[in-house]
């Protein structure tokens, strides 16, 4: 990791906070030196069945930024999530901060783009995010440093954040008894993500891991923070040393038999234009359904 400025003696403040709709968690991480914040991975309420979009788990977010004194300088996402919403423009439409997301947004926006038929009008550049994250890149949250690291495999645009003794995901990993995200969307690849799990892996033992979601196998408590020894002693899919060959036939084969994600069809087209609902030519929102397309 000596490209990458680790630095276990930063402490930040995390706070996970759990969507049960989506098994997601949302983290309000703050720097331990100032009252600068950052959010990752925050979720928009949506009834499907309804075409209804609300925002309680954002303003959840919201009124404790607020109440705690925090200033939100970053609003992450770890990659283009297939099975929550985002609510980045509304929280910085109330709290400020600037939204990122990894540079593969590009290859999801052009994969989609094509899928979900949309026009010229459709940017598949990332403009519609602050900040494209490339491998290696360093930033601040206040005085904490920070560095993504790129981590494909799942999607093109997956990263994983290291702020201090923290490092943040997304869907790279689950813990231990819940083994890794599947590996067969478009753009997803069994041995891609095997690699990026080993970046994660060689990062120091004691560092602190945060998962972007969690389904409570075998009936346990809903857990989001493990430690990389943990994850390289245990878990189900890549731990005690499973072997690259080992672990693309397994998830090849598990992944073909795993159903589409409830919420697949509106999340990519919201998440892929950085949080905003589409809209139709007279300017309503409104969403599409590739039949056959997925």
């Amino acid at each position: 990791m000596a490209a990458h400025p680790v630095t276990m003696s930063i402490r930040p403040d995390v706070r996970g906070h759990f969507d049960r709709a989506t098994n997601t968690i949302s983290y309000i991480v703050k720097d331990p030196a100032s009252d600068a914040c950052a959010i990752i991975d925050s979720v928009m309420d949506i009834d499907y069945a309804a075409g209804r979009i609300t925002y309680e788990h954002a303003d959840m977010l919201i009124d404790e930024i607020s109440r705690r004194g925090l200033r939100l300088e970053w609003i992450i996402e770890t990659h283009v999530h297939a099975d929550h919403l985002s609510a980045a423009p509304y929280i910085q439409d109330r709290l400020g901060g600037r939204i990122g997301i990894g540079a593969g947004i590009m290859v999801v926006q052009d994969v989609f783009g094509k899928i979900f038929n949309e026009g010229t009008e459709f940017q598949r550049d990332g403009s519609q995010f602050d900040h494209l994250f490339e491998d290696g890149d360093r930033y601040k949250i206040g005085e904490m440093p920070c560095f993504a690291i790129h981590t494909p495999g799942h999607t093109p645009a997956c990263m994983t954040h290291i702020m201090g003794d923290a490092a943040f995901v997304g869907d790279t990993l689950f813990m231990p008894d819940g083994g890794s995200a599947r590996a067969d969307f478009p753009g997803g690849d069994a041995g891609v993500l095997y690699d990026s799990i080993q970046k994660v892996l060689a990062l120091p033992d004691e560092m602190r891991l945060f998962m972007c979601h969690d389904y409570g196998p075998n009936g346990r408590d809903i857990r989001w923070e493990t430690t990389v020894a943990e994850e390289k002693a245990h878990n189900i899919h890549v731990g005690g040393g499973r072997s690259r060959e080992e672990f693309i036939r397994f998830r090849t084969e598990r992944d073909a038999q795993l159903a589409m994600p409830r919420l697949i069809i509106p999340s990519l087209q919201v998440n892929m234009r950085a949080g905003e609902v589409p809209t139709d030519k007279d300017g309503r929102p409104m969403l599409k359904v590739p039949v056959n397309g997925l």
